[in-house]
């Protein structure tokens, strides 16, 4: 176990954590030149697409150090968006040790210090590497000033390193076999491993993903899940070198994966403990937190005897991403679905995309939602995440909404920029501070709804990329609160109601109303899309009827081009939900929840 170390690499969003990843595995000769592509561990399509990382993934680099000595080192990879800082906090609890890495021209940023503060709960060794040094724009005096006084680690150790082209990474395999502990625990005491991911394999079952703390297991063993009680045989065993590769056994301060034939998704818990059927664990490991979901929004698929499947790709979704949850739903306009929690709106999207592209489903996405509180006449108090159970506003004496701080990063020259989209999303208690000369950190109080939609993208555009975001939960605090219809030709869609504040209803109706008259195709007859509060009208839009096209009849010629155009319209069609008479297609779901760049 001496020659075991497991480490994290944490950071703010863009500060090289996958390069760096990239170069350890190329420089542990696990990924020849023919096979190597930048962000090895990122594995999913979606996450090169975008080039951020989504999923914690683990590699097992072996190292041979200065002194000699063969090491096993189990780097878990994490990503940097806040959306996924629950990913962060599992891969955290399966570490003795991380790497804090910062950028050598944008120096510390608000994912910065939330990591740093995650891995002082774990009780972590925190190594800071300051990466980037090659860039002309790079300050390495300043950030290490930042280090001493915004992180209070010592500026002498932090390693100066270079991800993109290999300057100081042997220092920081060094400074990881010197600096990070070994595991502790013992080989013969009673098996106990935490589970912190999974994924499901349509041939071999559940693999799950564990760090041992004590005792061992191997092929053929008896485990049991702790939290259920189900007993399965283990098949298989072994460590991720990129790829599965097996091992005789795994015993503790190990990292890899188990295979047990276990083929019902629900018996695997995130943070649950494994142990063995002839010689259990007395207690089971601390698992995790249970992630709060803060933005919610409804499934549905988009012909109703897709139902079932939908059921079972969430199942399987949700065993390689804990943080999801949802419940069953359903509308008068799309049938039955699911009601979903997310940690954010990247979370929500990436979510979306995932079901889509691994899971081949089609789905209707309703307008996201946070929760909201009412406090009745009848002194009765609920809980509303979803518009369609918005209470009789006759009824209602007090509503409220969710607030967060958010901290935003910027230089000093954007400061009046930052301002106004904030007082324009209704927030309050603004505070400042100078980390460092010419950056500004700004606090305000926000509703969290009003941060949901868009908020990011705008900021990124008022700052021109160089606004970094991070945000914290808060209270819930009073405000005027009704719930916004949308209406098309005079029938209500519940899929598109929101609740919104009185004051911001009007430009969202508004908002919603042009959204939806770009994306609905034009029919043969007038629609009016309309948004109400109650039975009133504020905002209005019309789509225009086509006229009457004398040259588009397809009459002689060749079969197949007729049954190539029904093809192409059933394809069409595919994508489209009837909704009264008016044929809505599923991109315009997604259109009312889009940025208000334009109207701007």
């Amino acid at each position: 176990m001496t020659e075991i170390r497991n480490f994290s690499i944490i950071a703010h969003i863009d500060h090289g954590k996958s390069t760096l990843a990239d170069r350890m595995i190329e420089m542990a000769g696990l990924v020849d030149e023919r096979k190597y592509h930048d962000q090895l561990l990122d594995t999913m399509d979606i996450e090169q697409e975008r080039g951020i990382t989504i999923k914690s993934q683990t590699v097992n680099l072996p190292y041979v150090g200065d002194d000699g000595q063969a090491y096993d080192l189990n780097l878990i990879d994490t990503p940097g968006h806040v959306d996924f800082s629950y990913e962060v906090s599992r891969a955290l609890a399966s570490c003795e040790g991380v790497l804090l890495l910062v950028d050598a021209s944008q120096g510390v940023e608000a994912q910065t210090l939330a990591n740093l503060y995650s891995a002082m709960e774990h009780d972590l060794v925190i190594i800071p590497v300051i990466n980037k040094i090659d860039l002309p724009a790079a300050d390495i005096e300043r950030v290490k000033e930042q280090i001493e006084i915004d992180l209070g680690l010592d500026s002498d150790e932090a390693i100066l390193c270079s991800a993109k082209n290999g300057t100081g990474v042997e220092d920081v395999f060094e400074a990881i076999v010197n600096r990070i502990p070994p595991p502790t625990g013992r080989k013969d005491e009673p098996l106990r491993a935490l589970i912190f991911d999974a994924h499901y394999d349509s041939f071999r079952g559940t693999v799950v993903t564990c760090r041992v703390f004590g005792g061992s297991f191997k092929a053929g063993d008896l485990i049991r899940l702790m939290s259920s009680g189900a007993k399965y045989k283990v098949e298989e065993v072994g460590v991720y070198h990129l790829e599965r590769e097996r091992r005789q056994a795994l015993s503790a301060g190990d990292v890899g994966y188990l295979i047990a034939g276990i083929k019902t998704v629900a018996d695997t818990r995130v943070g649950d403990t494994v142990t063995l059927d002839n010689r259990p664990a007395e207690t089971p490991l601390a698992g995790f937190k249970e992630a709060k979901p803060v933005v919610f929004s409804s499934l549905y698929p988009v012909s109703s005897d897709e139902y079932p499947s939908l059921t079972d790709a969430l199942e399987k979704y949700r065993l390689n991403d804990a943080a999801l949850v949802f419940q069953k739903d359903s509308s008068a306009a799309l049938g039955m679905g699911f009601r979903c929690g997310f940690l954010g709106l990247l979370h929500l999207e990436i979510v979306q995309e995932r079901l889509e592209r691994e899971y081949g489903q089609s789905i209707i996405m309703t307008a996201p939602t946070v929760q909201y509180r009412f406090r009745l006449t009848n002194g009765e108090e609920v809980e509303v995440d979803n518009p369609v159970y918005y209470p009789d506003p006759v009824t209602i004496e007090k509503s409220s909404e969710p607030y967060i701080r958010a901290g935003m990063f910027a230089p000093e020259r954007y400061m009046g920029a930052i301002m106004d989209l904030c007082a324009e999303r209704r927030g309050e208690n603004s505070k400042f501070h100078c980390p460092t000369p010419g950056r500004l950190e700004i606090q305000f109080d926000m509703p969290l709804a009003e941060v949901l939609f868009d908020f990011y993208d705008r900021l990124k555009t008022v700052t021109q990329g160089y606004g970094s975001f991070d945000y914290e939960l808060l209270d819930y605090r009073e405000g005027d609160l009704v719930k916004l219809d949308i209406l098309l030709n005079g029938e209500r869609v519940d899929a598109l109601s929101m609740i919104v504040h009185r004051d911001r209803a009007r430009t969202r109706a508004l908002q919603a109303c042009d959204r939806l008259k770009e994306e609905i195709p034009r029919h043969m007859f007038k629609i009016a899309i309309q948004g109400a509060i109650g039975g009133t009208i504020i905002a209005r839009s019309t789509v225009a009827p086509f006229r009457k096209d004398v040259t588009a009849k397809c009459y002689g010629g060749d079969i197949t081009r007729k049954r190539k155009l029904l093809e192409k319209q059933k394809k069409g069609k595919k994508r489209m939900k009837m909704i009264g008479s008016v044929t809505l297609p599923q991109s315009a779901f997604v259109a009312v929840l889009k940025s208000e760049g334009k109207q701007k």
